[in-house]
C-alpha cells in the first residue's frame, strides 16, 4: 500500500507587528500587506492567488461571505495586519487624548532669508519624475550649491516643494514622537488628512493618540518648544496645536479686532492721513501706533496721545472713510460661513466707534464695541477720549461679557487679532488666533495663521475645502 501524501500544512493567520521601512506607512490606524484589487474588507477572506494554484483551473471569484459548493468556507494563508483604534472612542473608565496639529503652507510669505532661490508651487502632472523627486527638471535652476551659512535654517521646501510634501509630514511625526509619552504608552499612532489638496496640500491635518505627557510639558508650552519652532522655520510652516475636543469643531462665539485684521490699515493712521497740517502729524500718528503693536508703549496711554494730535479734526472724517476701508481677503466669505453654522460674530476694536459700528452692520457682524471721543458743539473732535478705552484688558472683558450674554462657554469661543492689545483677549478664548501678527503675538497665541484670507480660520475647526465651498457659497 502506498505511502498517503503528507498532508499539506496550513498557517493560520495572524494579527502581528509587520513593520515596514516607511514612518508614514507604520503610523496608520491599519497597516497590511500587498491585497489583491477584489478585497472587500475585513469581513472577506480572500485567496492569495500569487502563491496557490488551482487543478483543474477554473474561474476566480473572491469570496462573498455567502459558502456554497463552489465556494466552501476556508482559511487560507494571508499577510499580517494589524487593527489599532487610535480615532475610536475610548474604552470605559478612560478619556480621548488626542492631539490635533494643523500644518499650514505659508504660500504668501515663503521664506526669503535662505539663499536658495524660491521655487513656484509644483502642480499635479503627469511626469515620470515622482512627486519630491526632484525640485525641477530644468538644470539651469536646480540649487546645485547649498545656501549660504545664515542664523536661519536650510529652507527645506525649496528642495521638496513648495507644499506640504510627504517628507515634510514625515520630519513632524518624527519630531512629535521624541516628545515623552503618558506613563504606560510606548508608542505613538498618527493618521492624516490632506484638507485641500490630496496631490499637493497646503493646509494637512495630523491626528496623533495619544498627546505628549502633559506632566512633561503643557500644550501651552509645547507650541513654544524649540524642535517645532525650527520645524516651521525649515518648512516654512505653520504648527497649530489643538485638544481634539468637541469644542475644538463647534465654536459658537467669534470675536475679532478690527484694524489690521478684518481690515487691512489702521483706521488712525487713515485719518492722521487726511489731515494737511501740520505736515509731520502722519509720521508721528504712525511711529505711536507702530510702538504700540510692538507692545513697547502700553496701548491706552498710546491712544490718548494719538487722539489727542486729532484735535480740531471735524465729525465729518468717519463719513469720509466709509470708501477707503479695504476690508480683509475672505472676510464677508467667512462670515457668511458662520452664519450658516449658527456662530455669532463680534468685533471689539482699539479705534473709534461710529466707524466700527458702520463696518460692522455692513458685514453683518452681530456686536461692534469701540472708544468714543468727544466731539464739541462745533462737530470737531476736542482731543479726549470719553469712558473706558478698549485696550488689552478690556477687550479680554468684552470677549467675556458677550459670552456671558450668550450663554456660551469660553471653550467655544474664538479670538482673532494681529497686535499686542489682543494678547489679552487671545489668551483667554478658547483658541487665539494670531492673524499675520507682530512676532510677539505669534509666539503668545495658540495659533497664528499667516496667509492672504481669514477664511482658512476654518481649516483649524477640521473643515475641508469641499466641506468650506458649501459653506461660503
Amino acid at each position: 500500500m502506498a505511502d498517503s501524501p503528507a498532508k499539506a500544512t496550513t498557517t493560520r493567520p495572524q494579527l502581528g507587528s509587520m513593520r515596514s521601512s516607511s514612518y508614514l506607512q507604520d503610523n496608520q490606524q491599519l497597516r497590511g500587506p500587498n491585497k489583491p484589487e477584489s478585497h472587500f474588507g475585513i469581513d472577506t477572506v480572500v485567496e492569495d492567488l500569487n502563491n496557490t494554484s488551482l487543478t483543474p483551473p477554473k474561474a476566480f471569484s473572491p469570496f462573498n461571505g455567502v459558502p456554497s459548493k463552489d465556494d466552501p468556507p476556508r482559511i487560507v494563508d494571508g499577510g499580517s495586519h494589524e487593527y489599532a483604534h487610535p480615532n475610536c472612542a475610548p474604552v470605559k473608565g478612560e478619556k480621548s487624548n488626542r492631539l490635533i496639529a494643523t500644518l499650514t503652507y505659508k504660500a504668501k510669505n515663503p521664506r526669503a532669508a535662505s539663499a536658495a532661490p524660491q521655487l513656484p508651487r509644483q502642480s499635479a502632472s503627469n511626469s515620470d519624475i515622482p512627486a519630491n523627486f526632484a525640485p525641477t527638471t530644468n538644470i539651469e535652476t536646480f540649487p546645485l550649491e547649498p545656501p549660504a551659512a545664515a542664523a536661519e535654517p536650510e529652507s527645506l521646501d525649496n528642495l521638496y516643494g513648495s507644499y506640504i510634501s510627504p517628507l515634510c509630514i514625515t520630519s513632524f511625526l518624527h519630531l512629535m514622537s521624541t516628545f515623552p509619552l503618558p506613563p504606560g504608552v510606548t508608542e505613538i499612532n498618527s493618521s492624516h488628512r490632506c484638507l485641500d489638496d490630496p496631490e499637493h496640500p497646503n493646509i494637512v491635518e495630523l491626528t496623533l493618540s495619544p498627546a505628549p505627557s502633559l506632566d512633561y510639558l503643557p500644550l501651552s508650552d509645547l507650541r513654544k518648544h524649540e524642535l517645532i519652532y525650527r520645524f516651521e522655520r525649515e518648512w516654512n510652516i505653520d504648527v497649530a496645536l489643538q485638544r481634539d475636543t468637541i469644542w475644538r469643531r463647534h465654536p459658537r462665539l467669534v470675536v475679532f479686532d478690527m484694524d489690521s485684521t478684518l481690515i487691512t490699515q489702521e483706521v488712525i493712521d487713515l485719518m492722521a492721513a487726511t489731515i494737511k497740517e501740520p505736515a509731520d502729524l502722519a509720521d508721528k500718528i504712525a511711529d505711536i501706533t507702530h510702538r504700540a503693536m510692538l507692545g513697547e508703549l502700553e496701548f491706552e496711554a498710546a491712544f490718548k496721545e494719538r487722539v489727542a494730535l486729532l484735535k480740531g479734526l471735524p465729525e465729518s472724517v468717519f463719513e469720509q472713510l466709509h470708501p477707503v476701508l479695504d476690508v480683509t481677503k475672505g472676510v464677508p466669505q467667512l462670515l457668511r460661513a458662520f452664519k450658516k453654522l449658527g456662530i455669532k460674530t463680534a468685533v471689539v476694536s482699539g479705534g473709534f466707534l461710529p466707524l466700527t459700528s458702520w463696518l460692522a452692520k455692513q458685514l453683518g457682524i452681530d456686536y461692534a464695541h469701540a472708544n468714543e471721543v468727544v466731539i464739541d458743539d462745533a462737530g470737531k473732535f476736542t482731543g479726549e477720549v470719553k469712558g473706558a478705552i478698549v485696550g488689552r484688558e478690556r477687550k479680554k472683558e468684552l470677549l467675556i461679557e458677550i459670552a456671558g450674554k450668550e450663554g456660551i462657554a469660553l471653550e467655544q469661543t474664538v479670538a482673532v487679532g494681529d497686535g499686542a492689545n489682543d494678547l489679552s483677549m487671545l489668551a483667554t478664548a478658547g483658541l487665539g488666533v494670531a492673524w499675520n501678527a507682530k512676532p510677539r503675538v505669534q509666539m503668545e497665541a495658540s495659533a497664528r495663521l499667516n496667509g492672504e484670507t481669514l477664511v482658512d480660520l476654518l481649516y483649524l475647526f477640521g473643515f475641508t475645502s469641499e466641506e468650506i465651498g458649501l459653506l461660503i457659497a
